[in-house]
Parts: C-alpha cells; sequence; structure tokens
C-alpha cells in the first residue's frame, strides 16, 4: 500500500522543469501526479511516477537532488464530503499529515498523504474500509 514517491529540489531557474520532464520523458518515464512548493532560491517538486526507481537514477545521474520517500494513496468519493471523510479518520486516530496533494485517475479522486507514521496511517485507513491505492495501479510494467 506504501508508495514511492520522488522530491526534487528544484532550483529556481527558468526552464529547470522542462530539463526535468524532458528526461523523464527520454525514459518513458510517466508522471501520474505532481506538486511544487515554492521557496526563495527552490522549489520542492514532489513526483509520483510510473518508474520511480528509474527515475531517481536518471535524475541523480544528470545532477538533480532527488530523494525517494514512502507516501500513502488513498482514493475518496468524488462528492462533498468525501475527503472530510477520510481526514477526519485520521484526525479521530491522531494521525499528523506532513503534506498532500491530490490528483484524478480513471474518474476517481486521489489524494498522496505524507505522514511521519505512514505505516500508522495506512492500518487506520484500512481498518476503516478506506480505499488506498496499491503500487501495481500506478507503476508502469
Amino acid at each position: 500500500m506504501k508508495i514511492q514517491q520522488l522530491s526534487v529540489f528544484l532550483e529556481d531557474r527558468k526552464g529547470r522543469l522542462t530539463e526535468l520532464t524532458k528526461i523523464l520523458a527520454a525514459n518513458d518515464i510517466n508522471i501520474t501526479a505532481l506538486s511544487i512548493a515554492d521557496a526563495t532560491d527552490y522549489g520542492i517538486l514532489r513526483l509520483i511516477v510510473g518508474r520511480p526507481e528509474l527515475a531517481y537514477k536518471v535524475l541523480k545521474e544528470q545532477g538533480f537532488s532527488v530523494n525517494i520517500t514512502e507516501v500513502a494513496c488513498l482514493i475518496v468519493p468524488n462528492e462533498p464530503g468525501g475527503l472530510h471523510k477520510a481526514l477526519s479518520i485520521l484526525s479521530d486516530n491522531n494521525i499528523d499529515i506532513d503534506y498532500m496533494y491530490a490528483f484524478a485517475n480513471n474518474g476517481k479522486a486521489q489524494v498522496v498523504i505524507r505522514s511521519a507514521s505512514t505505516d500508522e496511517l495506512i492500518k487506520v485507513l484500512q481498518e476503516h474500509k478506506v480505499e488506498l491505492l496499491k503500487a501495481s495501479q500506478i507503476y508502469q510494467v
């Protein structure tokens, strides 16, 4: 149920994101979801990709500062209150969220969540029958 996420520190320089996406495209790596957090001179790009190990390798080889972290991705009903229900379960069970971002895939709303305790987060969501995305549903074969 854990999914590997790439975190890339990007210099605030014109064309740097284009350069990164070119490298991924050249290596047939699909981007499923992304988020960019802005800072003064750098941005943090978080990516869910089809081939995380290969993406890590090729980006490192090209001089990018990149890390892999584990996250969970839950599927919430794409309707009012769908996200609230899942977040209430986490809140009621004292699960802290470091950050999150969302994307749509096959008509379903999906939320990537990073917590200090990803194992506990997954356990609580499974106990409450919240659907989680499996890595095999994202990773390229």
